[in-house]
């Protein structure tokens, strides 16, 4: 049994305890809140047995043994390593770092200290993402690589009325890239590694955030387009084309409904049972993890983050996208 504290009383961290909760060998024990109402409401609504408002005595706490972190992105490092200096394995929701420079503080923590982090990215920790690995080669050689994710953002309305939510926040190294765009950069990277070099656009709004932007991403002999927007909605699949075929994916955040559409004009079905909330996975992957002594997922690694997080990095230089934590 790995028993987890939580940092985060979202609704990214009640849909994660909702996951894992179906998951072998997971135990829920304690939550960090900044506040104590909405720590013990928290608290009650999971039924968690300890709560801190003091985030040294949560870390110092022997009541758990891993951590998730769901707080805002700008806060990931600082509560990572201080957990990791605390014997403590890390799962972070995604993006894990404000940037690679954070990233690099937090792996050297996780070596340090001999514990495993992990960054909380659920679809390539999928069945339907070992699926799209396992019949890649069915396209032939692959020249194009398209993910879109784009959502229009519940929050954006506020905005337009001058009220500025976390979502569009700098302070909190947030924006369309961080929060959608990862989703389109993580899959591209565990697939087909570091590109060559990357060009990005997009469109930036008053408070200092990127509201939508497009990634071209180039390799050796293929391609990569991605488009991600807060403030707009697309319906289009992504596809992963081929000069054998191509494979469609319904959706890139959820990898449901995966088929290859061959020349000839036939399809393959190709999709695999899912569990509804996926975010099931990357808990199940994590625990396996730490069951097994391991520090470091082979999907999830180190490196594939670091690839993620500089390619952000560079696409954020381009746009004239700066948070506070790049200057720190």
């Amino acid at each position: 049994m790995i028993r987890f504290g939580i940092i985060g009383t979202n609704w990214i961290t009640d849909r994660l305890i909702d996951a894992a909760r179906q998951v072998d060998d997971f135990a829920l024990t304690a939550v960090y809140s900044r506040t104590e109402e909405q720590g013990k409401a928290f608290q009650e609504k999971h039924e968690i047995p300890h709560l801190y408002t003091n985030l040294q005595a949560f870390v110092a706490s022997t009541e758990f043994d891993a951590v998730y972190i769901a707080s805002p992105n700008s806060l990931h490092a600082e509560q990572a390593i201080l957990c990791m200096n605390h014997g403590k394995h890390v799962l972070c929701e995604k993006p894990i770092a404000s940037n690679a420079r954070e990233l690099k503080a937090m792996i050297d923590a996780a070596h340090r200290n001999n514990v495993l982090l992990m960054e909380a990215l659920k679809s390539t920790l999928q069945p339907n993402f070992k699926s799209i690995q396992d019949n890649l080669h069915k396209i032939g050689p692959v020249r194009r690589y398209f993910a879109s994710f784009c959502q229009y953002s519940s929050r954006y309305d506020s905005y337009k009325q001058g009220i500025i939510l976390n979502a569009f926040n700098p302070e909190l190294s947030n924006g369309s890239m961080m929060d959608l765009g990862i989703y389109c950069i993580y899959p591209m990277v565990a697939l087909f590694g570091k590109p060559e070099y990357v060009k990005a656009s997009g469109v930036m709004l008053e408070s200092g955030v990127d509201g939508e932007g497009s990634i071209l991403a180039k390799y050796k002999n293929m391609d990569a387009v991605m488009m991600h927007s807060k403030i707009t909605n697309s319906y289009l699949p992504s596809e992963i084309q081929g000069e054998n075929g191509s494979i469609i994916i319904s959706k890139i955040s959820q990898l449901t409904d995966i088929e290859i559409r061959y020349h000839d004009g036939t399809v393959e079905d190709i999709s695999l049972p899912q569990v509804s909330n996926t975010m099931y996975y990357e808990v199940q992957h994590f625990i396996e993890l730490i069951q097994k002594g391991e520090l470091e997922s082979a999907t999830n690694s180190f490196a594939n983050s670091m690839i993620v997080m500089e390619v952000m990095d560079e696409a954020r230089r381009q746009l004239g996208l700066v948070y506070p934590a790049d200057l720190r």
